[in-house]
């Protein structure tokens, strides 16, 4: 077991080692653990205590990676599922059905199941609704009610939620779903994707017209470029929504003969059918390099022949032992057995070969690797259903029709006409960020290393903090090797230094062997231009991509490059990590705000902080005669100004306090809708930081406060900088596969 201050052993002992309620351990070491997830997977097989030791064996040293959600609930006997997430049944065009389908969403994302919706099939705003004399509201309406749902589920102290939300590119809200980020504190609980179907594709190439269709009823025509250049522009400025090839995966879907996909869970790499589920888990393969960093340095074939058929049959036992949310989600997920077995420390295995990433050499090695784990995970589902049978809807003509099975090897199709297969669908590449820093932090999934070093504070015995250095797995093996002063290789590249063309070249390799899809995130520096950001688009679909995901920094999600001069003196000033000790005297000023639901006024003072001549957000009070506000408003009073000390990007409280609904409704305020008094003290905070100058004067957007990232790459240039988390409060939260994900404390939302 690693000493206490390690990095994996804190994320051990924080998210995946069993406690008792009272937070006594019940793991007392990571191999308890181990134990604990295979004998628990391993009740399914006739023989527990082979399976035992033969899942143990893949396991133990981090070789095969079980998805977080196995590890911390297999063997628990909590009433949790070991799916990762969901896509839920089709909405119907109902007032009922739609409620109905909120309730069932609500469940899941109780048991910490992330979940996808496709909105397609509610009728357009203002188009009639029959029988009650009224217009639509439209998709996007309801999409707030799902939003709302989440972020209550969440305050409810349940697990943080994820939800995916498509909509297809012919739907007559669309460009209402393109920019609806637009507007600050809008749906930040979902991901948005447009569901681009090849005709837009073609008709777009073709500078032709498109039509906007409802139930058969042209809403509207425009220009397909228009459209597209709209997607891209809302992507470019603001890094939604996402771009899914919906055709291109329905037709290259395994079970195209019985179901069809419209949506994905909240990451992108699972398109689902309705009330779909995923199961995740990675090989590690830079535990799969012998002789690193030398010449005779080689990737083990024979390792990844072993591990590969007992992570299969472990995750098929998963799937039996683990509970749903919903029966429909357990019937589904019994009906097909879908599984997804991926890949995490790609650019690891890179780096130990001395190979360059996004280089043809690395991309012949993606292709050649995933290929090997496609053949040894069909041929180890077509053994098990030898012995335990073939999933329920397998179809032995239509099965060997798929395109991706029709690519395997004659010997593994011949197995499969013998014996049936007992998984659907196997392969998938899924985000492992936390999963990856438990392993010695390797690179994510098929990511590039987003930095080589950076500052982490761990969390000693005692309770006390202390900052740790926390390096990339190959980068600090290299240094193990070859000495701390070694310069390092031209082929040490990191996200930072990487083209868009390097990461399209290896997801594009990538998914020539992936049975569903990829978790990627495409780095653009933010100097890119909108038209080559365009091509980046038109080369994930020209190569084969499933989908494409972006982030370029941006003024909405953050400007991780760049800050504007006002704000670049804020984001210098120090105690960033640390509370600063409060001055004698400070400037401010106190807002009385009447919320009409009161008898009594709220006074909001805010006192401000003085560096170099630029003022910011010191502290905040707030005061009221009504007794029914004083607990949440001394708890308000203490947390926000807690974080205000903290310094770095405070701009956060604004927007998370705006987009707070009151379930009993909020107030006409001015001319103006405000959904909560949380939100009009937001609004409040926001209108004192404009006066002073600490933000901008808002143009229907607030721009987040941009801050200096402490981690810096060892040897490279200094890494652009991050944008503060919302947990921990540094300034260290990057963008990675779909999902923002904190350096320094673990923190991760995939929204």
């Amino acid at each position: 077991m690693a000493e206490p201050g390690d990095i994996a052993t804190q994320i051990w002992d924080m998210k995946y080692r069993l406690k008792q309620p009272d937070g006594t351990p019940v793991d007392s070491t990571v191999e308890d653990s181990w134990r604990r997830v295979a004998t628990a997977v391993a009740a399914a097989e006739s023989d527990p205590g082979l399976w035992t030791e033969r899942f143990l064996g893949i396991l133990r040293d981090h070789r095969y990676l079980p998805a977080g959600r196995i590890l911390a609930g297999a063997g628990t006997g909590r009433d949790v599922t070991l799916f990762n997430c969901f896509v839920m049944g089709t909405v119907p065009d109902s007032m009922s059905g739609i409620f109905a389908h909120l309730r069932e969403a609500a469940l899941t994302l109780q048991q910490g199941g992330g979940i996808g919706y496709d909105f397609s099939t509610i009728r357009p705003k203002g188009a009639p609704v029959a029988g009650v004399g009224a217009d639509a509201s439209g998709p996007l309406s309801f999409m707030d009610v799902w939003d709302a749902m989440c972020r209550t589920i969440m305050s409810a102290g349940s697990r943080r939620g994820a939800m995916m939300a498509t909509l297809r590119c012919d739907h007559p809200d669309v460009v209402d779903f393109i920019e609806a980020k637009r507007t600050p504190g809008r749906l930040r609980m979902f991901n948005l994707s447009v569901l681009v179907t090849d005709p837009f594709m073609q008709a777009v190439a073709d500078d032709a017209p498109w039509d906007l269709v409802f139930g058969g009823r042209v809403f509207r025509t425009l220009p397909a470029r228009e459209l597209w250049d709209r997607i891209m522009r809302s992507t470019y400025d603001s890094a939604e929504p996402g771009v899914i090839f919906i055709d291109r995966i329905n037709a290259r879907n395994n079970l195209q003969y019985c179901e069809q996909i419209q949506s994905t869970n909240p990451c992108g790499e699972q398109p689902l059918p309705p009330y779909g589920a995923c199961l995740l888990g990675s090989v590690n393969l830079a535990k799969l390099v012998v002789d690193p960093f030398t010449p005779d340095a080689r990737f083990d074939h024979a390792a990844l022949a072993e591990i590969v058929p007992v992570a299969i049959r472990l995750m098929d036992n998963v799937v039996d032992v683990s509970r749903f949310p919903l029966q429909e989600q357990q019937a589904e997920a019994w009906a097909k057995r879908r599984i997804g077995l991926g890949v995490t420390g790609l650019a690891d295995a890179f780096l130990m070969l001395g190979v360059r990433y996004g280089s043809p050499e690395s991309a012949a090695l993606t292709e050649e690797w995933l290929e090997a784990i496609k053949r040894h995970s069909y041929r180890a589902s077509a053994g098990i259903a030898a012995e335990k049978g073939p999933f329920p809807l397998f179809d032995r003509d239509a099965f060997l029709a798929a395109p991706g099975v029709a690519e395997l090897p004659q010997e593994v199709c011949d197995l499969i006409a013998r014996h049936g297969i007992r998984n659907a669908l196997l392969t998938s590449i899924a985000p492992t960020g936390t999963i990856s820093l438990f392993a010695g932090n390797v690179a994510s999934g098929i990511e590039p290393v987003f930095a080589w070093t950076h500052t982490r504070n761990v969390l000693l015995p005692d309770g006390s903090r202390r900052a740790e250095t926390v390096e990339n797995h190959a980068y600090r093996l290299f240094r193990e090797i070859h000495g701390a002063e070694a310069p390092l290789p031209d082929y040490f590249v990191d996200a930072q230094t990487l083209q868009p063309s390097d990461h399209l070249a290896i997801q594009a390799a990538a998914q020539k062997h992936i049975d569903s899809s990829i978790s990627k995130t495409i780095n653009c520096p933010e100097d890119l231009s909108f038209d080559a950001f365009k091509d980046v688009y038109a080369q994930a679909y020209a190569l084969g991509c499933k989908g494409c995901t972006t982030y370029r920094p941006n003024p909405i999600t953050g400007a991780v490059l760049e800050a504007k001069p006002a704000e670049k003196r804020a984001a210098d000033a120090p105690g960033l990590s640390v509370p600063a000790a409060r001055p004698e005297v400070l400037p401010g000023e106190t807002y009385k705000l009447r919320w009409p639901d009161s008898d009594h006024a709220i006074y909001v003072t805010l006192n401000d902080t003085v560096i170099d001549g630029q003022r910011r957000p010191f502290e905040i009070f707030i005061n009221s005669k009504n007794m029914e506000h004083y607990a949440w408003t001394v708890a308000l009073t203490r947390m926000i100004s807690a974080v205000f000390r903290r310094g770095g990007d405070v701009a956060f409280v604004v927007e998370e306090l705006k987009a707070v609904f009151d379930p009993r409704g909020g107030q006409w305020m001015g001319g103006r809708y405000v959904p909560s008094l949380l939100a009009a003290i937001g609004e409040t905070i926001e209108r004192h930081m404009v006066a002073t100058g600490f933000l901008a004067k808002p143009e229907g957007i607030v721009p987040e406060v941009a801050v200096e990232v402490t981690a810096e790459p060892v040897g490279h240039p200094v890494r652009p900088p991050g944008r503060s988390c919302p947990k921990c409060g540094h300034p260290t939260l990057i963008r990675q596969e779909g999902c923002d994900t904190c350096l320094n404390c673990g923190y991760s939302r995939c929204g």
